[in-house]
């Protein structure tokens, strides 16, 4: 079992799979919940606070929630959940394909294709809403991929509440197409640049599925 999937599991509640790196938000917020219910009988202001408290905590859960995926076939598949934002040519040739995500989607990202880990750059920033423009400064993690269609890019995007990016994996490591590789904390954006002479199958509003949904046609 890859190293990312094995340390999920240590973010793993009552066999729930939840996102690595999930538990300094989630745990505080399944610890209220239950002693608020545990003391609901006795206080009133224990009730008060339970109902709002399990409310948020099962939300907690249902944002961390990280799925099982049967990877799809294909050169390049979505690394992120969410839905088409822009499709735009580059300068030097490349397309970027960004795509964005809501509070309810998956938030956890998987590599596009196989390959090696070349860099992970984390690079400070803003933290404007991801659909922003602005949100080009944000605070991001670059990464790059050694590929069979050679130096693929992907950016993972914080947006106004997704103020942490956990990487899973470090420069030099092997992955497989579709592995689990970071997560970004809430809604946010994913771009990824695929090579020149790489057709777009995809189009702006649709929505993808990480791991799942091919982005180039043959």
């Amino acid at each position: 079992m890859p190293h990312s999937q094995t340390s999920a599991h240590r973010d793993s509640l009552k066999g729930v799979r939840l996102a690595r790196g999930a538990s300094p938000w989630l745990l505080p917020t399944v610890a209220t919940a239950a002693l608020s219910l545990v003391r609901a009988r006795r206080s009133r202001r224990a009730r008060a606070i339970a109902v709002p408290a399990t409310a948020l905590a099962a939300g907690m859960l249902w944002f961390f929630r990280d799925p099982e995926r049967e990877i799809a076939q294909g050169r390049v598949i979505s690394p992120a959940d969410g839905v088409v934002q822009s499709i735009m040519p580059w300068k030097d040739g490349r397309t970027r394909v960004a795509i964005f995500m809501s509070p309810l989607n998956v938030h956890v990202n998987r590599a596009p294709l196989a390959g090696t880990v070349t860099s992970v750059e984390h690079i400070p920033g803003g933290f404007v809403p991801a659909f922003n423009k602005e949100s080009e400064n944000n605070e991001r993690v670059v990464w790059h991929f050694d590929t069979e269609l050679g130096d693929i890019e992907m950016v993972q995007i914080a947006g106004a509440v997704a103020r942490r990016i956990v990487p899973y994996l470090a420069q030099g490591t092997k992955v497989e197409q579709g592995e689990r590789i970071g997560l970004i904390r809430f809604g946010s954006r994913v771009d990824i640049y695929l090579p020149e002479g790489v057709d777009v199958a995809v189009e702006v509003g649709q929505t993808m599925t990480a791991g799942v949904t091919r982005i180039d046609r043959d």
